[in-house]
Order: structure tokens, then C-alpha cells, then sequence
């Protein structure tokens, strides 16, 4: 009873990070459910799906209302990229043994793969959001008048919808880049565009794993609520904090758990 009202708070924490920095919460997702709930991570990876699907959702509306979403360059990165993400969730995760490697010291199996390569994904997004990208793109211009490149754009769809259906997180901090850089979209479309993708993805991928395994809707809809509930009273609160600098302080939270996520299941 206890660990589960720890995950309905986490869930709400999740909430509040997304609607204050718009972005990157949801990365905490895989390891609330494996480490906190104790949910096997394959399931823990289609459980976070959802959970970025229905909250990148909310945005997407948002954006879509103030006509921010680049419809024609959302469907050719969305459409490989969807694409994707559902084979991977379907025929790619199944299909990968239950123990990957294995000698008298060594036991390397599904579990410890995905969240080894989800540790990656998490320094990765920490660095971006450590960095901040974005305001480097600002800086240097993107501005000029280039011809996008639609055949680069259709393989980044396919490859962040493997990573996407992987690791069960929204690949924000991948695709945000890829739009400004190849489809030549200004920042602040290119972030809502990205998010009205990482709805289209993570949904679609969650159905690969509803077709094939029990859900316990229950659960998932209590948590994804809280979550939601989360987000309001984020969005809330970007009124009176300044929402740029908590991205940075969470990218050093988010560094310091991938570190330890990648340490644990290597070395332990």
C-alpha cells in the first residue's frame, strides 16, 4: 500500500517537472515503475508509453490551438517513426532472448539490456537539458533558407521510433534537434511539433504491447491521472518559477540517475 501511493506521488512529481519545464519528466517514468514499483521493465517500458503518450497529449492540443504543429513535417518524420515504434514493441522486444549473454561470472539478460541502454538515453537527455540546446540553436541562427532534407528526416523518424520503442521514453530531446536542423522549423515549432510526434509514438507503440500482454488498466490509468493532475498544477506554477533554470537542476538529477541506474545493473 505504501510503495503504491510512493508511485502515485511520484507520478504527480512526474506531472509537476513536465508542466514546469515543458519537457523531460517522463524520462523518470521507467525508473519510478522498475525501481520504485518493482514492475519487470519490458512491461515498465509499454506502461511508460502511455503514460508520455497521454501527457505529451495535453501539450500537443495546446500547440495545435495556437497553430504551432508543422502537420506536413510531423507526418514524414511521424509516420516512419510510428511505424517504428510499433514493430519494435511487437515483433523486436518479444523476439529478444530472456538471457542475452551468459558465462560462470557474467549474466546478461533482457531486463538488464533495457534499462542499461535506458541509462544511456537518460545521460544523453542530460546533457541536452545541462547544455540547453536550444538556446545554442537560437543563438548560432537556424533561420536561413535551406532545403529540408526528407530522406535524412525518414531515417531519424525510423531510428528515434527503435529508441522510442526500446526504452518507453518520448525522444524529445532527439527529435526537437532533428526538426530544427533538417526541417528547418523555428524553435518553438519545432518543440511543438515534437511533442503532437512523441503523442503519435509513444500511443501507437503502447498498442504493440496491448495487443500481446495484460495491462492493468487500473493502475495505469490512476497513475497516468496523477500525472495529469501533475501537469495543471505545473503549468500552474511556471507562473512564479522560472522554468528554464529547474530544467538544468533537473538534468543534474536526471545525470546522477542514469549513473546509477547503469552502475547497478553493470556492476550489482
Amino acid at each position: 500500500m505504501l510503495i503504491s501511493i510512493l508511485g502515485f506521488i511520484a507520478a504527480l512529481i512526474i506531472g509537476i517537472v513536465l508542466g514546469l519545464t515543458g519537457g523531460g519528466g517522463s524520462i523518470l517514468t521507467v525508473p519510478v515503475f522498475v525501481y520504485l514499483l518493482g514492475i519487470d521493465p519490458v512491461l515498465a517500458t509499454g506502461y511508460s508509453l502511455f503514460v508520455v503518450g497521454i501527457s505529451s497529449m495535453f501539450g500537443a492540443i495546446k500547440n495545435l490551438q495556437k497553430g504551432l504543429v508543422s502537420f506536413g513535417t510531423s507526418l514524414i518524420f511521424a509516420i516512419p517513426a510510428v511505424f517504428a515504434v510499433f514493430s519494435t514493441r511487437k515483433f523486436i522486444i518479444p523476439a529478444i532472448p530472456e538471457v542475452i549473454f551468459q558465462n560462470q561470472s557474467i549474466l546478461f539478460t533482457k531486463d538488464v539490456a533495457i534499462m542499461v541502454f535506458f541509462a544511456i538515453l537518460m545521460l544523453a537527455a542530460s546533457f541536452s537539458m545541462i547544455l540547453d540546446k536550444k538556446k545554442k540553436v537560437i543563438e548560432t541562427g537556424t533561420d536561413k533558407p535551406k532545403t529540408t532534407n526528407y530522406f535524412s528526416l525518414i531515417l531519424l523518424g525510423v531510428f528515434t521510433g527503435i529508441v522510442t520503442g526500446l526504452v518507453g521514453a518520448g525522444g524529445g530531446f532527439i527529435i526537437v534537434p532533428i526538426l530544427i536542423f533538417l526541417a528547418k522549423l523555428p524553435i518553438k515549432k519545432a518543440a511543438a511539433t515534437s511533442l503532437f510526434i512523441i503523442a503519435l509514438n509513444s500511443l501507437i507503440g503502447f498498442l504493440g504491447d496491448a495487443l500481446q500482454i495484460e495491462i492493468d488498466w487500473t493502475f495505469l490509468l490512476s497513475f497516468s491521472a496523477f500525472a495529469i493532475v501533475g501537469i495543471f498544477i505545473g503549468i500552474y506554477l511556471n507562473k512564479f518559477i522560472d522554468g528554464a533554470k529547474l530544467k538544468k537542476a533537473f538534468g543534474w538529477l536526471v545525470l546522477v540517475m542514469g549513473i546509477y541506474i547503469f552502475y547497478k545493473e553493470m556492476m550489482m
